[in-house]
């Protein structure tokens, strides 16, 4: 039917130049897989630093207020709120920027008008995901700052 309204027409199967596309996007989302999991570890690294230099500079009282009678997870505790404050104050900076970043590339695809990138749309759950993502990382402050405070101060005492 094609060739009948012009000879020199032809039907061309995307797939053949929409597979490397696909395939980018497939290692793109890998990545930010990656990015996150490497994220994960180097904020459970870095709370535990904090929360050993904590427990290090306040040595001194924390071994009073032990002789009077704290245990090492009431000392673990007062670390974990302190950690889980921080955290989230951390969290809730990072989410606005996020939020911006996505809504620019949100916007900046809109603009382009094509066909191809209007299903470039976050479903829900990659909303959830989004949103699930600083509680995950508070919560890993506050398990990161525990253990490091539980494992030290068995050291200490």
């Amino acid at each position: 039917a094609v060739t009948r309204a012009s000879p020199a027409a032809r039907v061309d199967s995307h797939a053949t130049w929409l597979g490397p596309v696909g395939r980018l996007l497939d290692t793109a989302a890998w990545l930010a897989g990656a990015i996150i999991l490497l994220m994960l570890g180097a904020t459970a690294a870095v709370v535990m630093l904090a929360a050993r230099a904590g427990l290090e500079a306040h040595r001194g009282t924390i071994e009073v207020i032990h002789m009077l009678g704290a245990t090492d997870r009431q000392v673990a505790r007062l670390f974990q709120r302190r950690i889980a404050l921080d955290a989230g104050i951390g969290a809730v900076a990072g989410s606005v920027v996020a939020a911006i970043a996505i809504l620019i590339v949100a916007r900046q695809v809109g603009a382009l008008e094509s066909q191809l990138l209007g299903g470039l749309k976050l479903a829900m759950g990659d909303l959830a995901m989004l949103i699930a993502l600083p509680f995950g990382f508070v919560a890993l402050a506050v398990v990161a700052a525990r253990l490091a405070v539980l494992a030290q101060m068995r050291r200490m005492l």
